[in-house]
C-alpha cells in the first residue's frame, strides 16, 4: 500500500539562504580560491597564514546582529571589511588588493550558489497540493532578487518579502504578520520553514505560527534554546 501523504497546512513561509538555496557551506572554499587567488601580490604572504586570519574576521563579523544585519544590507562593503581587516592584522597594507579580493569573492560565491537537491520539486509539489506560499528573507534586495531571478524561483510564491525592499526584516513581527495577511492565513494555519533559530523559530514561535527548524548542516540545536521547535527537518524534501 502506498504511504499516505503528510498533512500539509493552509500556508508555508519559507526562508531563502541555507533554506533553499545552499549558500553557508560555500563561503570556506570561496575564500581559500580568493585567497590562493590574490596572495602572490602581497610580498611576504602566503595562504596559510593568510586564509585563518580571513575566515576568524567573518566569523566575527557576522557573529554580532547589529552588524550582521548592516552587513547583509551592504554586502559588498562587508565583504571588503572582512579582508581590510585580516589585512590589518597580519600587518598589509594593500587597499587595492583588498578591494579586489572582496569583489571576487563575492562573484565567486554567487556563481557556487545552487538549490539544495530536490528543493525545486518539493516546492512544486506543495504548489501542486494548494499550499500557499511565501518567501522570507533578510538581505538587500538585488542580491537576494538576484538569486531569486537566477533560480527561477518567483513562481512558486504568492507573496516574496525582501529586508531590502520591505525595510525591516526578520524578526521584526512585521514581516511575518505581513506575509500571512498578503497570503490571507492566520499563525495557527501557518508554517516557518528555516534555518535560522532566532528568525525561524523563536519570532515565529511567539506570534503562534508552527515552526519547522531547518539543520541542513547537522549542528543540532542551540545550547539552551528558550523555545523548542515543533519539527527539525535536514532538508525540506522532508516536508512531503
Amino acid at each position: 500500500m502506498p504511504d499516505m501523504p503528510r498533512p500539509l497546512p493552509p500556508a508555508i513561509l519559507f526562508d531563502l539562504d541555507d533554506t533553499i538555496l545552499s549558500f553557508a557551506t560555500l563561503a570556506d572554499a570561496a575564500w581559500k580560491h580568493v585567497v590562493d587567488s590574490y596572495v602572490s601580490q602581497l610580498p611576504g604572504v602566503t595562504a596559510d597564514a593568510l586564509l585563518p586570519v580571513v575566515l576568524e574576521r567573518r566569523d566575527w563579523y557576522w557573529s554580532d546582529p547589529e552588524r550582521h544585519r548592516r552587513g547583509r544590507l551592504g554586502i559588498d562593503d562587508a565583504y571588503g571589511e572582512i579582508v581590510r581587516q585580516a589585512f590589518g592584522i597580519i600587518g598589509v597594507a594593500a587597499p587595492e588588493v583588498a578591494g579586489r579580493m572582496a569583489e571576487e569573492y563575492g562573484v565567486v560565491r554567487g556563481k557556487g550558489i545552487r538549490p539544495f537537491p530536490g528543493a525545486v520539486d518539493t516546492l512544486t509539489a506543495l504548489g501542486d497540493r494548494g499550499v500557499k506560499l511565501a518567501l522570507v528573507t533578510n538581505g538587500d534586495r538585488k542580491t537576494q532578487r538576484g538569486k531569486i531571478d537566477d533560480h527561477d524561483l518567483e513562481r512558486f510564491f504568492d507573496c516574496i518579502v525582501v529586508e531590502g525592499e520591505f525595510g525591516i526584516g526578520k524578526p521584526n513581527d512585521e514581516v511575518y504578520v505581513y506575509a500571512m495577511e498578503t497570503l490571507g492565513v492566520r499563525p495557527n494555519e501557518t508554517w516557518m520553514v528555516g534555518d535560522n533559530f532566532e528568525w525561524e523559530v523563536v519570532a515565529p514561535k511567539r506570534l503562534g505560527l508552527t515552526a519547522i527548524w531547518v539543520d541542513s548542516r547537522a549542528e543540532g540545536l542551540p545550547a539552551s534554546p528558550s523555545v523548542m521547535p515543533d519539527r527539525i527537518i535536514r532538508s525540506i524534501t522532508e516536508l512531503i
